[in-house]
């Protein structure tokens, strides 16, 4: 082979193993950010977000587990997504399930050119371990056009690096918007309206019961743990090594769907304002901490004055915040409503007690 030859033959393999630029299309692999809470318990009783942000998890089933952010991760990692089997659950009825999930905006994974002639292959790749063996399934799911592929993985009690190529698909195109559009399903309990047709390994098809090979149920036994880190997802047929990025750029793309202002030991403050009228509602906005998703959902838990308006000539607590209003994807609006701050004077809101909290939420 000639020199030019050996360059372009090089060529061609750096850009089909995809080393160089933005290969990981999921947010937070690492399991670095937990916003909301970094344990939970009682998990599974309904659709949730208990601990690390962007992995939800899935339940119909009356099995429990604790999720934590967990420190016990493979070398060149500092953390893990660990699920612990509290309440087991061996008496499997049909539709029951439990997944571990990952939503992707069908804006995101355009590259994949799913649903044409030239379908790319996806390659997923992660660390696991367990207290035991265990055979788990990953599947792909097209939302759009109710797709799915699946493809199981061994657990042991060491940490192993799993990889997973998964074919293209030339059925379905994703839509091109901010909606939920390909999700990532770690299956790690189900029923037969699952396992009752005749699974096939790495194939797109439309079919409930053709979607799980026979996997161990996570709820067999209060024993039975799981921990997860390293999760990436690439074009092409080659892993390659995961792409570790700071902990500020994960903890800003994980704001596009969920974000808290919360009380500190100093308190907090939400905003500031002026009042331009004496007879009326009194408003201000604040922004948050970079453009979300969609128009979010805003919410406080109640806290005994936990939410403080302050002016010169006004004091007021409440237990929530009295009102929110026109909430956009960059910006909401708290109302006082007490008509008590004089024209021209500031004020502001703070977050005055523990447990006040803010929660804006734009999940999939």
């Amino acid at each position: 082979m000639t020199k030019a030859a050996e360059l372009a033959k090089m060529g061609e393999v750096l850009t089909n193993s995809q080393i160089g630029g933005r290969r990981n299309i999921v947010i937070n692999g690492g399991m670095n950010v937990a916003q909301r809470a970094t344990s939970a318990t009682g998990v599974g009783s309904g659709f949730a977000y208990p601990t690390l942000d962007r992995f939800k998890i899935v339940p119909s089933t009356s099995g429990r587990a604790t999720m934590s952010q967990s420190t016990d991760a493979p070398d060149g990692f500092a953390n893990s997504l660990k699920l612990e089997c509290t309440t087991a659950d061996t008496s499997i009825a049909a539709g029951e399930y439990f997944n571990l999930r990952h939503s992707l905006e069908g804006q995101n994974v355009q590259q994949l050119k799913k649903g044409t002639s030239s379908a790319e292959k996806v390659t997923v790749s992660f660390y696991v371990k367990g207290n035991a063996s265990a055979t788990y399934l990953l599947e792909l799911s097209d939302q759009d056009n109710t797709r799915y592929n699946g493809q199981t993985f061994a657990v042991t009690t060491s940490w192993n690096r799993i990889v997973l190529t998964y074919n293209g698909d030339t059925s379905g195109v994703l839509d091109n918007d901010n909606a939920r559009s390909l999700d990532l399903n770690f299956w790690l309990h189900g029923g037969s309206t699952y396992t009752g047709g005749t699974f096939t390994s790495n194939t797109w098809h439309g079919t409930d019961n053709q979607r799980l090979a026979s996997i161990t149920s996570f709820f067999d036994s209060t024993d039975r743990t799981l921990f997860i880190t390293g999760i990436q997802m690439e074009i092409g047929e080659q892993a390659t090594p995961f792409e570790h990025r700071s902990f500020g750029e994960e903890l800003n793309l994980c704001h596009r769907y969920y974000q808290q202002f919360a009380y500190d030991t100093h308190g907090f403050n939400v905003a500031n304002g002026g009042a331009n009228s004496a007879s009326q509602s009194t408003h201000i906005y604040t922004y948050y901490g970079g453009e979300m998703r969609a128009t979010p959902s805003v919410s406080t838990p109640s806290v005994s004055n936990g939410y403080r308006f302050l002016g010169p000539d006004q004091d007021n607590s409440h237990s929530t915040i009295p009102n929110i209003d026109n909430a956009g994807k960059a910006s909401v609006q708290f109302g006082n409503n007490q008509n008590t701050i004089t024209k021209g004077h500031p004020f502001r809101l703070l977050l005055a007690q523990s447990g006040a909290m803010i929660k804006f939420d734009a999940e999939l």
